[in-house]
């Protein structure tokens, strides 16, 4: 048992247990949230089919009865409305997957920012990345396991983004689909790669970043004499479950009985991916339609820019950001101390950007819900967000930037002439002035 809890904690806090007590927070719910995904995984892995062959659906849920679906679905439904507990352990499966790579992705923010990237973190740097990148894979090819009309959608894109690769996308949609799409391969090969695969590399990069902790140790706080309190892990493993059942209990999500049976050819309204891919399905509506023609190949633009070459662009910059910062920095040193992020403007306005540029990208998801709830031109809500994902990034980096420079300035004055207390006195001479207080005695003075 103190084995297990001595991974537990190597693998969520990484090489700095004790000087940043959010990295240490954010890491374990990715663990616990982890271990909540393999635990209900388990359980539905006994009732659900990874079958596409039709047959009449005769279960429970009457709308439906008499229709023409995969078994996939059926199981699905059968799964929902009869089994115990499976409409219970299937919500909490889909929240788990959505704190989960909240967690890894707040993690990897809060590494970027207190410089918890550089030497000698890279490796735990690029694992935390690709833990990222699998996360999302493992929640797309979940989401296609229902074979729902939600799930039809997300098959329909991967193929057009597959057939925009130059040269090969049309072979590896073969291989990917088979003869004929949806065909009967694909749910298939999703389920395997989600239930076998997937896991069994998380977890393997996951004990990879424990044995690295293990190597490096724990690094020294900012302050030699700060103390870093960290939230007990039973607390967090509690409270993680905690909100998992409360949110798998109370909060309904991926209704697939409400979306029907995927049919080829029909599409749903108002429909958005899950907040992870949201960037991919704004950048895709976003994008204008340019298509080239090169040596008699077509090149379809609107596709292949949003949906291959900025998110692979995103997560090359993100991998590679520690070589980056080194090799335009001039800093090759070791970084046992981490940085504040307003000591460090230049990357903290950099996250910001990035921050500014995924939010706007999510947003214009939902451009088409944007342009009816609010009674707009459809065609100017698209412009707008085709503008402001350039416009956005370089602002938020302007601000952020100007902040991080202020809050270090006014902390230097303050260390010369002290704090502003606001009591003004009367000299000798007749004159007035202000009394300041130095930091460390204004601190005393609270004590």
């Amino acid at each position: 048992m103190k084995r297990a809890n001595a991974v537990v904690r190597r693998l969520a806090m990484g090489p700095r247990a004790k000087g940043d007590r959010w990295s240490v927070l954010f890491g374990e719910i990715a663990v616990y949230a982890f271990g909540v995904l393999v635990v209900t995984g388990v359980f539905l892995m006994f009732f659900y089919k990874p079958d596409m062959t039709r047959v009449p659906y005769d279960g429970s849920y009457g709308q439906l009865r008499g229709v023409p679906v995969s078994k996939a679905y059926e199981s699905t439904l059968h799964l929902s409305f009869e089994v115990r507990g499976g409409m219970l352990m299937r919500q909490i499966h889909h929240w788990a997957t959505l704190i989960f790579t909240a967690a890894v992705a707040l993690k990897l923010l809060r590494m970027f920012v207190i410089g918890a990237f550089r030497r000698p973190r890279v490796r735990v740097w690029l694992i935390w990345v690709t833990m990222f990148a699998l996360a999302m894979a493992a929640g797309v090819t979940g989401s296609l396991l229902p074979d729902d009309m939600l799930s039809g959608g997300s098959l329909g894109l991967i193929q057009g983004i597959t057939l925009s690769i130059p040269l090969i996308g049309t072979r590896l949609s073969g291989l990917i689909f088979g003869t004929d799409f949806p065909g009967h391969l694909i749910i298939a090969r999703a389920y395997w790669v989600h239930i076998a695969v997937l896991p069994v590399v998380m977890a393997g990069l996951g004990l990879a970043a424990w044995r690295l902790s293990r190597r490096h140790g724990a690094d020294v706080p900012r302050r030699q004499d700060a103390e870093i309190r960290v939230v007990p892990r039973a607390a967090v493993l509690l409270f993680t479950c905690a909100v998992l059942a409360m949110l798998g209990t109370l909060t309904q999500i991926n209704p697939v009985w409400m979306y029907g049976p995927y049919e080829p050819g029909a599409i749903t309204s108002g429909a958005v991916p899950d907040w992870y891919m949201g960037f991919l399905d704004g950048g895709l509506r976003i994008m204008p339609g340019w298509e080239l023609t090169i040596a008699g190949h077509p090149l379809t633009l609107a596709v292949l820019v949003p949906a291959l070459i900025v998110p692979g662009a995103f997560f090359t910059l993100l991998a590679g950001y520690p070589w980056l910062e080194r090799r335009f920095g001039g800093d090759d040193g070791l970084h046992r101390l981490l940085d504040r992020p307003r000591d460090a403007a230049v990357r903290t306005g950099i996250c910001a950007a990035g921050l500014t540029w995924y939010g706007l990208l999510w947003l214009a998801a939902a451009n088409d819900q944007i342009a009816v709830g609010f009674h707009l031109s459809l065609y100017a809500v698209t412009w707008f967000f085709r503008i402001a994902v350039f416009v956005g990034p370089m602002l938020a980096f302007a601000i952020t930037r100007a902040v991080c420079l202020s809050l270090v300035e006014r902390e230097q004055e303050e260390a010369v002439h002290g704090r502003e207390t606001g009591r003004i006195v009367m000299d000798p001479n007749g004159g007035f002035h202000e009394i300041h207080t130095r930091p460390g005695e204004l601190a005393r003075s609270a004590r």
